[in-house]
C-alpha cells in the first residue's frame, strides 16, 4: 500500500504561484509513475502532468503547460507541483496519483491521495 498526502495549496491571485507537494508513505516511490490530477467543480477530473518511473520523461495537459513544472524526489519520497501564473481556471482540487512502472501518460493509477484545494482568484 502506498499513501498519498498531498499539501501546499491554498487561495492565490491571478498570476501568483504555488507548490504543491505530495508525500507517500508505505513503499518507494522510485518504482510508479506519479501524475497529478485536478477536478473543478462540475467538471470530470483532469490530468494535469505525469512523470515517468524512471523520471526520464514528463508530461505536461496542454492547458498548463509552460506554467507548470512537476519533479520528484525520490530520496524524500515526494513529488512537487510548481505552478506559476495560475488562472481562475486553474482552481480545482488537485490529486496527487501513483502509477506501478507507469511510463507517465496514460497513467492507470494503482493509488489516489485525498486531494488539496487550490482557488485563484481573479
Amino acid at each position: 500500500q502506498v499513501q498519498l498526502v498531498e499539501s501546499g495549496g491554498g487561495l492565490v491571485q491571478a498570476g501568483g504561484s504555488l507548490r504543491l507537494s505530495c508525500a507517500a508513505s508505505g513503499r518507494a516511490l522510485s518504482s510508479y509513475a506519479m501524475g497529478w490530477f485536478r477536478q473543478a467543480p462540475g467538471k470530470e477530473r483532469e490530468f494535469v502532468s505525469g512523470t515517468s518511473w524512471r523520471g526520464a520523461n514528463t508530461y505536461y495537459a496542454d492547458s498548463v503547460k509552460d506554467r507548470f513544472t512537476m519533479s520528484r524526489d525520490n530520496v524524500q519520497n515526494t513529488v512537487y507541483l510548481q505552478m506559476n501564473n495560475l488562472k481562475p481556471e486553474d482552481t480545482a482540487v488537485y490529486y496527487c496519483a501513483a502509477d506501478f512502472l507507469g511510463t507517465g501518460r496514460n497513467l492507470n493509477v494503482n493509488y489516489w491521495g485525498r486531494g488539496n484545494q487550490v482557488t485563484v482568484s481573479s
